[in-house]
């Protein structure tokens, strides 16, 4: 540690203090700033913010580096080198260094970012990704964290959250869950990893610029490479995987990153139902023999064994075997003569234990997600139909009426069509439905996107948005009613992407609150893993379940959820099942955060559906009205509480 002193590091005070020595550590004002001025036009970037003494501290030492937020065109990135020849005592190689060094991460990988001010010691800034992870605390020894944030806030829109007001929400008219899951979206996430990456600093500017100088200013230029785009994969993009890569330089620094999400995850926790629960424990044959029966070898190296006959013996109690999909012949059974469905709940009783038959799904979707209601007629529904087309055709001609010169005028429609346009082109592409160049289904699945966005112009549009939509769209065929439908869905999963992440919170908390009732061995495990904040089943629930199943299961689950039956919130139990299913595995083997996330994807493809479903039925049953008192109201996807809450969005002053 630089200085063993206890700094008084309040905001204000260290603002004031940098303003009159008129340098702030930010703008480089000397004769070298002017040769690094040039420098930065020749190259097209230019160091905005630069402060020295900020460190990690991984171990009971400190590593000291300089932080700097680059500018380049309209997109801002932030750096951290740590100091060369000053981490000896640290026991920190060379090649330790280079992976704690955090090289250019664009804010648009950054979510948001927490300051912390304790009343003794150092203030500290906790910056979190897209993905959920975090990078190190970062301790200011010399105050600034105000220039920080007010700096960033001149760049990138910047907007303290509703629920914290230590918390502030990086949005780049994207909303924060736009690149939240590497393996969503891996090429925003590439930087982080030590494999290629979409920009890059020039490292032996930034090793040059590593060296300290005496006066403590840096004094060098950097060299920002422009964006490039990444070339169209025609039909599968292995780069939507998640990366191994990304994983190993998470792990170097898990410690931080389970520390802040587990403390970001306890502060979103604190409401009334902890007080309110009650202390009994469902224990369902914890300890099983171990089963011969593997469910899906994911590779040679690692199979995972489900511990198949503790579920067994629940399911034959509780959930009852799968069934054959609905067909047309027995679909008219549960029609009156006018087409109104005559018993609701068998109807949705009968589709969750066997689905539908394709042909029927265009027919049936709509009703399920509450586009149609139970109680219309053929005629209602067709009219329906016709109102709804031509509300839609207005919807969709405000933002193709926005001229060129308009567009050049209007950041946020830019911005939205651009990722909108990215994001479509790499989306289920190995689906025949949208495979090959200039599809125009994929066209279509852009114009609803855009669209929705205009609807919604709150929410607008957020990463994982393509993936609910791509399903609907090839079910319904047809433009206008896969709009509708996507808008039903969203009605319910749209809190899943606000920009306070309050819809996945609740649930990853309702999860964690589920795991403690129904299998209270596995949820101590977690807690003694620092594991309790249950990020690893963020993508099962952000986008139910898509990555996990082929297209055909995909949407036989997701038409078993729409049933609402036996549970709203039915796909908690499902990632209860699938944990419960793995937890000899999961610790047998000791698996810390980051195994556990690696295995967790890993088992994308690898899951038996029936068997799942059968289990989460059995669970949900054996929970009962206790299980249903550790979801919190309002929890997706039930409907908002108090409808409308969801999208506001606040642009309050940010210092």
């Amino acid at each position: 540690m630089l200085d063993s002193e206890i700094h008084d590091l309040s905001d204000d005070a260290d603002y004031a203090a940098s303003l009159q020595q008129g340098s702030a550590s930010v703008m480089l004002c000397n004769d070298s700033t002017k040769e690094s001025s040039s420098a930065s036009e020749l190259d097209g970037a230019e160091i905005v913010y630069s402060k020295e003494n900020v460190a990690i501290h991984p171990t009971q030492f400190a590593i000291s580096g300089r932080l700097k937020l680059i500018k380049q065109g309209s997109s801002l990135f932030m750096t951290w080198i740590p100091y060369k020849g000053h981490n000896a005592d640290t026991g920190l190689s060379d090649k330790d260094r280079n992976l704690y060094t955090i090289r250019a991460v664009p804010f648009t990988e950054i979510r948001s970012i927490r300051r912390h001010t304790p009343a003794l010691g150092w203030q500290y800034i906790i910056v979190v990704l897209s993905t959920g992870l975090a990078y190190p605390p970062l301790y200011f020894y010399s105050g600034g964290v105000k220039e920080f944030l007010a700096t960033i806030k001149q760049h990138v829109l910047l907007v303290r959250s509703a629920e914290d007001a230590n918390v502030f929400l990086v949005n780049d008219f994207q909303s924060t869950l736009q690149r939240t899951l590497s393996s969503l979206e891996l090429p925003r996430a590439v930087p982080l990893a030590r494999g290629p990456s979409n920009m890059s600093v020039d490292e032996s500017t930034l090793n040059e610029n590593e060296e300290r100088n005496d006066s403590g200013v840096n004094n060098g230029s950097v060299s920002v490479p422009q964006f490039h785009r990444r070339p169209r994969h025609k039909v599968h993009d292995p780069a939507r995987d998640l990366s191994i890569q990304v994983l190993e330089k998470f792990s170097l620094v898990t410690k931080f990153a389970r520390e802040t999400t587990s403390q970001l995850f306890r502060e979103n926790q604190t409401n009334g139902f902890s007080t309110n629960e009650r202390r009994t424990q469902i224990q369902t044959n914890l300890d099983p023999p171990k089963s011969s029966n593997v469910a899906g070898k994911i590779s040679d190296e690692n199979s995972a064994v489900p511990d198949s006959l503790e579920f067994d013996n629940l399911s034959l109690v509780w959930g009852k075997p799968r069934q054959p999909p609905l067909d047309s012949k027995e679909w008219i059974t549960f029609l009156d003569s006018e087409g109104r469905v005559t018993d609701s709940e068998a109807m949705r009783k009968r589709i969750f234990y066997g689905g539908l038959d394709h042909e029927l799904r265009n027919e049936v979707w709509g009703l399920l997600l509450g586009y149609y209601t139970y109680d219309s007629t053929y005629a209602e529904r067709e009219f329906l139909k016709s109102v709804k087309k031509s509300e839609y055709e207005n919807i969709k001609n405000q933002w193709q009426s926005i001229s060129p010169a308009q567009a050049k005028r209007f950041t946020k429609f830019r911005e939205r069509k651009g990722l909108i346009e990215k994001d479509v082109v790499r989306t289920d592409r190995s689906i025949t439905f949208y495979e090959g160049d200039d599809n125009p289904n994929v066209n279509v699945l852009r114009d609803i996107l855009l669209t929705y966005s205009f609807y919604n112009f709150d929410l607008g549009y957020c990463q994982g948005m393509s993936d609910l939509l791509s399903p609907i769209l090839f079910v319904m065929d047809d433009e206008s009613e896969a709009f509708w439908c996507f808008v039903a869905l969203m009605e319910r999963l749209g809190p899943n992407f606000n920009r306070d992440q309050n819809g996945m919170h609740s649930q990853l908390f309702a999860l964690s609150k589920l795991v403690e009732l129904l299998d209270s061995p596995l949820h101590n495990y977690f807690k003694q893993r620092d594991c309790l904040n249950y990020f690893f089943c963020f993508r099962w629930i952000l986008i139910q379940f898509k990555r996990e199943f082929e297209y055909e299961k995909t949407m036989l689950l997701w038409e078993v959820l729409w049933t609402h039956y036996p549970s709203e919130h039915l796909h908690l139990y499902v990632c209860v099942a699938v944990l419960k299913r793995y937890r000899s595995k999961i610790m047998g083997e000791e698996m810390d955060f980051d195994s556990l996330l690696k295995f967790i994807n890993e088992l994308s493809g690898h899951i038996d559906l029936d068997a799942t479903l059968r289990d989460a039925e059995a669970l949900s049953i054996c929970a009962g009205e206790e299980g249903a008192a550790r979801i919190p109201p309002g929890t997706p996807p039930s409907l908002p509480v108090d409808e409308g809450s969801f999208y506001i969005q606040q642009d309050d002053e940010v210092l």
